[in-house]
């Protein structure tokens, strides 16, 4: 998962970084957790990762400042270690 960088104002996200790009958030977020299953890829938890639940953003965006220009939905994910987020996914809607 790639590394993306959420700017946000009083706690709302209102930009995102991603691949050189700048997306502008278009619509509301949707925040929610999720179990996180190390223990199907390891026989261990990971050292550090003391939690069981991840949280995830859906976010709408478009590039740049476009008013015009379509939504995409990104899938973030918080990294666990250091804070920030990862792109799980991006799906471009289709108009």
């Amino acid at each position: 998962m790639e590394h993306v960088l959420v700017r946000s104002v009083k706690g709302n996200p209102t930009t995102v970084v991603a691949g050189g790009r700048e997306w502008t958030v278009g619509a509301e977020p949707v925040r929610w957790f999720e179990r996180v299953s190390w223990w199907e890829g390891q026989r261990r938890m990971p050292r550090g990762l003391s939690r069981m639940d991840v949280e995830v953003l859906q976010l709408q965006v478009r590039l740049g400042t476009n008013e015009s220009s379509a939504l995409t939905t990104m899938l973030l994910e918080r990294d666990g270690l250091g804070g920030g987020w990862l792109l799980r996914e991006s799906i471009a809607d289709a108009a």
